[in-house]
């Protein structure tokens, strides 16, 4: 059975809306990383970085983990996903453009070699599209809730279900 999810508040859509802001969350699902980290992986000017990070943490995505001495002694403080995003029910074109957005910049990231890709087309009654998407929503919770192992490979997925014409 899918994870129940409950519908994101205008704060919540409003934080979700940017693909710098979902690339954040996806980066410190399993690793605390600081604003310094972050900057440098999303190859952002650090303030900018910290706008977005402060902004998750106010709404709830991110939490601030105690502070630690970074390699020059400065206090650093590590940021980690709460895994919100996840429990919402958040269809929004905001959103939706975002996530789009994230996942362009992460291919970019790592380049179209490192890329698998299919695309199909199924054929689908209308009174069974409900059970198509709850039984696709059923595997990615049982491996999204499945515990996380610091030494598996990151994989990521994109999922897009469209109208074939």
């Amino acid at each position: 059975m899918p994870t129940p999810r409950r519908a994101a508040t205008e704060a919540e859509i409003a934080a979700m809306a940017s693909g710098i802001r979902l690339r954040i969350i996806r980066l410190t699902y399993s690793e605390a990383l600081t604003n310094k980290e972050l900057a440098e992986r999303l190859d952002r000017d650090p303030a900018t970085t910290l706008h977005h990070v402060r902004k998750l943490v106010d709404t709830g995505f991110l939490e601030a983990l105690p502070p630690r001495r970074g390699t020059r002694g400065a206090k650093e403080i590590p940021y980690r996903s709460t895994g919100l995003s996840w429990h919402l029910d958040s269809r929004d074109r905001g959103i939706d453009q975002a996530i789009f957005e994230a996942y362009l910049a992460e291919i970019a990231d790592v380049g179209f070699d490192e890329v698998q890709q299919t695309r199909m087309v199924v054929q689908v009654p209308d009174e069974q599209i409900a059970e198509f998407e709850t039984r696709l929503m059923e595997l990615v919770d049982d491996f999204i809730s499945r515990p996380v192992d610091p030494d598996a490979k990151r994989t990521a997925i994109y999922l897009s279900k469209y109208p074939s014409r």
